[in-house]
C-alpha cells in the first residue's frame, strides 16, 4: 500500500470518528425532539391554549409522584385521581415539603402511561417546565393545567383507552444561586 492510500485511509478514519462523535453529541436533543413529536415513551405534548373541543366521553386520569432517593423533600398529588371529559381543561395540584436543612433545587420529570396516550395528553401550564427551589420546612403546592386531545378517540392505539396515569419524579439539582434565594425571601 502506497503513503497516498495511508494517508486517505487515516483521513476517512478520522473523519469517521468526527462524524460519530458528531452524531452522539446530537442524539440527546433530537432524542427529545422525536419524543415530544411522536410521544413516544409517554412523553407529553405542550399546548399554547385550550382544546376547543370537548366530547360527551369520560378519562380517569390518574396522578403519581416520587421522589430520587437523594431528595429530601416529601412530592405527593393532592387529589390522586380525576375524571373529565375529552378536551375539557383539567387542573391538579402536586404538593412538594423540603424536610432538609439548606434550600434545594428540584426539576421534574414526567411521563404518561400507557405511552400511546402520551401524544395526546396536552399540557398548558406545569410546574416542570421550570426548576422548582425550596427553602427548609417550606411547603409548597403545584400546578398543572392539562387537557387530553380529542384525537386519541381516533386513534387505534387509544380509541378504548379510559384512563391515563401522569407521574413526576422529583430529581436533586445543582445548588440554588443567589438570584433564585434573594426572590424566595
Amino acid at each position: 500500500m502506497s503513503a497516498q492510500a495511508n494517508t486517505r485511509t487515516v483521513v476517512r478514519l478520522a473523519g469517521l470518528v468526527v462524524f460519530m462523535g458528531a452524531m452522539s453529541f446530537a442524539a440527546v436533543p433530537f432524542y427529545d425532539w422525536f419524543c415530544r413529536v411522536t410521544g413516544y415513551g409517554g412523553t407529553t405534548s405542550i399546548a399554547e391554549a385550550e382544546s376547543d373541543v370537548v366530547l360527551d366521553r369520560l378519562i380517569s386520569v390518574r396522578f403519581d409522584a416520587s421522589t430520587a432517593s437523594d431528595m429530601p423533600w416529601s412530592f405527593e398529588p393532592v387529589q390522586r385521581e380525576m375524571k373529565i371529559r375529552i378536551g375539557e381543561t383539567g387542573l391538579a395540584f402536586y404538593e412538594a415539603t423540603n424536610h432538609g436543612t439548606r434550600p434545594i433545587a428540584g426539576t421534574a420529570a414526567f411521563n404518561v402511561a400507557p405511552y400511546s396516550a402520551g401524544l395526546y395528553f396536552s399540557k398548558i401550564a406545569c410546574f416542570c417546565f421550570e426548576r422548582q427551589v425550596l427553602m427548609p420546612g417550606e411547603t409548597v403546592r403545584m400546578p398543572v393545567t392539562f387537557f387530553v386531545d380529542p384525537d386519541l378517540v381516533e386513534d387505534a392505539e387509544t380509541e378504548g383507552l379510559h384512563e391515563i396515569t401522569l407521574s413526576y419524579a422529583f430529581y436533586r439539582d445543582d445548588p440554588p444561586t443567589a438570584e433564585e434565594l434573594q426572590t424566595l425571601n
